[in-house]
């Protein structure tokens, strides 16, 4: 699902961008390892991060608060009792990062993404109508760092800075579609021998 849900974000910010900047067959947001610019060329081939806006998962969290303590959920069909685990909430950390070989047009491209998620920080099955299957709801929220942070972060990554902006994704849910067992619901409860109900 994280790479699902990264997809998907990128492939927005995309559509904005050439609402934009205009239509390019290319796209101007790639998936990618911001600390792998540096590699220059690859096999012969140019680096696909050149001249690009790069999104890069930098942090994955759990988000606790909505996690469910129950291992047990109510199938609606059958009205039998499926034994799992509870879902995984994640919150994923976003860093877009603009190599753009012009100052004044990586500031531009940062600027329009920050600006997208303005306009739209919130992505479901409504608003968004191509969502994948298995998304439920995205929630994108801008993190501000110090000086410090941003030091750590991009020392952590390994390369010089580029203009950037970190997003935390919420909620992008990990669910295994395996049940470890079923049962039926509890009708009648004995006790010594006598039934209640």
């Amino acid at each position: 699902m994280i790479n699902e849900a990264l997809k998907f974000i990128s492939d927005e910010v995309n559509k904005y961008l050439s609402v934009k900047l205009g239509p390019l067959t290319d796209p101007r947001l790639v998936l990618g390892n911001v600390a792998r610019l540096q590699d220059g060329d690859q096999g012969g081939n140019a680096n696909p991060l050149a001249n690009k806006a790069i999104l890069t998962l930098v942090n994955i969290e759990e988000d606790r608060v909505s996690k469910s303590p129950d291992n047990f959920r109510r199938n609606l069909e059958t009205n039998a009792m499926m034994y799992k685990n509870p879902r995984v909430h994640l919150n994923l950390y976003c860093l877009f990062s603009i190599n753009r070989s012009n100052y004044d047009d990586a500031l531009k491209w940062l600027s329009l993404i920050v600006q997208f998620f303005q306009y739209r920080n919130v992505f479901d099955k409504i608003t968004t109508p191509g969502m994948e299957e298995k998304l439920e709801r995205l929630v994108m929220d801008l993190c501000s760092m110090n000086f410090e942070q941003v030091n750590h972060l991009w020392a952590t990554l390994g390369g010089k800075y580029y203009p950037s902006a970190l997003y935390k994704m919420r909620l992008v849910v990990i669910d295994d579609d395996t049940v470890d067992a079923t049962g039926e619901l509890i009708r009648e409860i004995n006790i010594n021998g006598n039934q209640n109900i």
